[in-house]
């Protein structure tokens, strides 16, 4: 037995392969080796960082919501939509910004009033990371101003000519007593010669009682050659020497008649208006 020892090799336990139990039971347990003990840290740090990274994302995202707030620009004299637009760095220029404030600003782009208030979308964010920030460096200075020539020159293209002033429409008058009288007034007026409407109905209605047709056929007038015609009632040679141009040179016509004949009160009395009686 001594010698058969000799050929025996001394146990030993190896710590790479753990430590057995026994218990009571005679079960065996294994216990963790420090191998595993140190494999089961790593876990735990990447939920730190985790939990270190999320604050800022959040944070990040608060910021864009606040940022992407609209604005309002009071408009001042000298602005126009193409500069408040690149003073904002408005997305799509001076067209957006248009789109968004046409009822303020008016049919026409190019005609902004000042003390109007135009409502923007907020200016570009600044990049919050490294990687915006390099982003942003790198768009060629060149395109942005070539974007900027393109705005311009498009407003000054596209903006609606100024409206030439509407002709106004020519006067119309009813083919009636109130008509007659109204027109004779116009034309009067641009000859100069005084009567209003009261001074001509009155004379009127006593002369001819407002028949344009009227004739006197039996006075002294009448006698010599020359009745008396019209609403009126002026003879030949008075309308003729008192016609009014731009009227007719019929003395039946309503509005020649009354014109001529107030151009000879006017002339006799100072305005058919002072007429109360035969002239």
């Amino acid at each position: 037995m001594p010698a058969q020892g000799k050929h025996r090799r001394p146990k030993s336990v190896s710590l790479g392969r753990g430590i057995a139990a026994v218990t009571t039971g005679g079960a065996v347990l294994a216990l963790p080796v420090l191998g595993a003990t140190t494999a089961s840290a790593a876990p735990a740090h990447s939920v730190a960082a985790e939990k270190a990274v999320a604050p800022v994302s959040v944070t990040a995202q608060v910021n864009s919501v606040t940022k992407a707030a609209p604005t309002k620009h009071s408009v001042v004299s000298g602005e126009t939509l193409s500069k408040i637009a690149r003073e904002y760095s408005v997305s799509g220029g001076w067209k957006k910004l248009y789109e968004g404030n046409r009822k303020a600003v008016g049919e026409n782009p190019n005609l902004i009033h000042p003390g109007i208030t135009l409502t923007i979308g907020a200016k570009a964010a600044a990049p919050s990371d490294a990687k915006a920030g390099k982003a942003a460096k790198a768009a060629p200075a060149a395109e942005r101003t070539a974007t900027a020539e393109r705005a311009d020159r498009s407003e000054r293209t596209t903006a609606a000519p100024a409206a030439a002033p509407a002709a106004a429409a020519p006067a119309t008058y009813t083919n009636d007593l109130d008509g007659w009288i109204k027109e004779s007034l116009a034309v009067m007026a641009q000859h100069g010669i005084p009567g209003s409407y009261e001074g001509i109905h009155r004379n009127i209605i006593r002369e001819s009682s407002g028949n344009p047709n009227a004739i006197n056929n039996w006075d002294s007038n009448a006698v010599k050659g020359t009745p008396s015609k019209g609403l009126l009632q002026v003879i030949d040679p008075t309308f003729q020497a008192y016609h009014v141009p731009g009227t007719s040179t019929d003395s039946y016509d309503p509005v020649a008649n009354i014109t001529a004949a107030c151009n000879y009160a006017a002339d006799r009395y100072g305005s058919i208006d002072n007429v109360f009686g035969a002239y």
